[in-house]
Parts: structure tokens; C-alpha cells; sequence
């Protein structure tokens, strides 16, 4: 039988980013962006149909983890998709055929 040794720091790094991302409001954030090179609050919050208090908590906690980068300009903030690789997983999650 073959030994395979486990990372870890790869499996810490898995969890780090499957936590951020685990909430219905973040995923569609990280699909909109993906459509959207880099878009307002307002914006986000308008295509998503949901408070702005509640989107911002969203956006500032998928910033600070690295997956979104921002830029402010007057009293707007934008924000873009730093991270474009986890499209790849949440494309990946739906492909598989797990049940609900």
C-alpha cells in the first residue's frame, strides 16, 4: 500500500479559502465580479437585491481574506476579483454530483 504524505498547509490553505467563501451573497458576489471587471456597492448591491450594510460586510470580509482587491474614489468604493482561481472551484462544486 503507498503512502501519500498530506500537506498540512495545503489543506489549511483549502479550508482558509472554502471559508470565506461559503455563504450564498458571497458566491454570486464572486460570479458577479467574474462577469464585471470591477464594479460599485451600489452596483453589486442593486444586481444582487440586497442591503447595503449586509453587501459591504460581505465585500470588506472577502478583502480581507485576498479573494477581491478595492479601490476607493470619492465616497464610492469599487471592488474587482483579485483572486479569479476560485472561479475554477466554485465551477468545480458544481460539477459535482453530490446530493443536497
Amino acid at each position: 500500500m503507498a503512502t501519500t504524505e498530506i500537506s498540512q498547509e495545503r489543506l489549511n490553505k483549502a479550508a482558509y479559502i472554502l471559508k470565506a467563501v461559503a455563504h450564498p451573497v458571497r458566491l454570486a458576489i464572486l460570479e458577479l465580479l467574474n462577469l464585471n471587471e470591477k464594479m460599485g456597492v451600489l452596483e453589486i448591491c442593486n444586481a444582487l437585491n440586497c442591503e447595503q450594510s449586509l453587501m459591504s460586510h460581505h465585500l470588506i470580509n472577502l478583502k480581507l481574506k485576498g479573494i477581491l482587491g478595492s479601490t476607493r474614489d470619492g465616497l464610492n468604493v469599487y471592488y474587482w476579483l483579485k483572486e479569479k482561481e476560485v472561479i475554477k472551484l466554485i465551477k468545480c462544486i458544481e460539477d459535482c454530483n453530490c446530493t443536497m
